[in-house]
């Protein structure tokens, strides 16, 4: 009979009209929730026969709640550092605890704070993971999810770290004669093994002929004392033409060296010499050389800038987190350590990941697998340091939701009782 069809169809709508106020119940609620994403009510028509004909039987409609994951919300200024958001697609990659066995998620809630054992966790309870970096400022990703591992830079304090870069900016007097004092000009650094042992480094260059340089390497605390030993080459205009007789780094374009320290403890590491960019008159196209590192102009011999890392760490003062997704534990004596590589995961559909508690997201079937890739490539976001993205509801839509859809209960509501007041007809036909 197509009265109670009538009826049931009725029903459906009262179940679908409740369903869309849940959402909006749960969009206004969560309206200052840091990267919460609004969820849609959408609906679908239910039908029993879809040929049509004189004796209709009524479906009715069924709701079908859109998490719009994908919507990226405003970003708003944060007043610490730990505070991150995503500029662009992508999620922060969590876990619910410490070990590798704690379950896995994925979050856009990047108000993480240090807890008192000094991880990166968010409101949530949310670990944030990254891929550690070694003392040559490397990484590796794999692809893995196992091989992450959740931030924390507290363990870092009253640890050492070797020096693996040597940056020197000078100026060579280009007036200098040969065999004079002038013609010779000598720095020490202070550098430091892989234990945090302090050692004196000196770099001497000695004028050999017009343009050319020679520069030594030594250390009184090296065995043997003299390092490494090269000759440098301006061009006219007094910018570096080539560096030659020294190993080149390739990583950094500059050179490097690797001293036996006379503390035998301590593991040999390379430092990086970072003198400048010398030219290439052998490329295709011949590229000039530069001023960004040892130059040769008039004016007495001196060093220009010079920075070195390395050292004992001392007690933690701040984190910041760079765009690409570098954490940097800064300490108070002035030094700085890259300790972690952020990722961030992408998948194929995010509107497709299953809500987790906690404004978090998992893996399902629709959503694909997770990719992890650095900020900023393949489709990754860059993170904003010292901000947090906003809830993406807004609440003059969810109003106006909230009084279509009562409209639409009241309007299934009459269709119920009006099929009521036709079914008493019938039984009254009896009469």
């Amino acid at each position: 009979m197509s009265l109670y069809s009538a009826l049931y169809a009725g029903v459906s709508g009262l179940s679908a009209q409740s369903a869309a106020m849940a959402t909006v119940a749960d969009n206004i609620t969560n309206i200052n929730t840091v990267g919460y994403k609004g969820v849609e009510a959408q609906f679908r028509t239910l039908v029993t026969d879809g040929r049509a004909k004189a004796n209709y039987s009524a479906g009715g409609v069924a709701a079908a709640p859109t998490a719009l994951v994908s919507k990226q919300g405003l970003l708003q200024a944060s007043g610490s550092s730990t505070d991150l958001a995503i500029d662009g697609g992508g999620f922060f990659v969590t876990r619910t605890g410490t070990g590798d066995d704690s379950s896995v998620s994925f979050t856009r809630a990047g108000s993480f704070k240090q807890d008192e054992e000094g991880f990166l966790r968010n409101s949530s309870g949310l670990y944030l993971q990254g891929w550690r970096i070694d003392n040559s400022g490397s990484y590796q990703n794999t692809g893995s999810l196992d091989q992450l591992e959740p931030v924390r830079v507290s363990d870092l304090v009253g640890t050492a770290s070797p020096t693996t870069r040597l940056q020197m900016r000078a100026n060579l007097q280009t007036d200098a004669v040969v065999g004079t004092p002038e013609g010779t000009f000598t720095r020490p650094f202070e550098v430091y093994d892989s234990q945090g042992g302090a050692h004196t480094l000196t770099t001497t260059f000695t004028k050999t002929a017009p343009n050319n340089w020679t520069v030594t390497i030594s250390s009184p605390d090296a065995t043997p004392t003299q390092i490494a030993t090269g000759t440098m080459v301006f061009n006219g205009d007094g910018s570096l033409k080539s560096i030659t007789g020294l190993d080149q780094d390739a990583a950094t374009g500059g050179v490097q060296i690797k001293p036996n320290w006379v503390n035998a403890n301590a593991d040999a590491e390379y430092i990086s010499l970072q003198f400048g960019t010398p030219g290439d008159p052998t490329a295709a196209t011949p590229t000039p050389g530069g001023i960004d590192g040892i130059t040769q102009f008039g004016g007495v011999s001196s060093v220009v800038s010079s920075n070195v890392n390395g050292g004992l760490l001392g007690n933690l003062v701040s984190v910041d987190v760079s765009k690409s997704g570098r954490v940097n534990a800064i300490f108070d004596d002035g030094s700085t350590r890259e300790v972690f590589q952020l990722p961030i995961a992408t998948f194929q559909n995010p509107d497709g990941l299953t809500r987790l508690s906690g404004n978090a997201y998992t893996v399902s079937k629709a959503s694909g697998g997770v990719t992890l890739n650095e900020p900023g490539s393949l489709g990754a976001g860059d993170i904003a340091s010292s901000s947090l993205e906003a809830s993406t509801v807004d609440l003059a839509s969810e109003f106006t939701n909230m009084i279509r859809f009562q409209r639409a209960y009241s309007a299934s509501s009459k269709i119920i009782t009006t099929v009521d007041d036709m079914l008493r007809e019938v039984s009254d036909l009896k009469r």
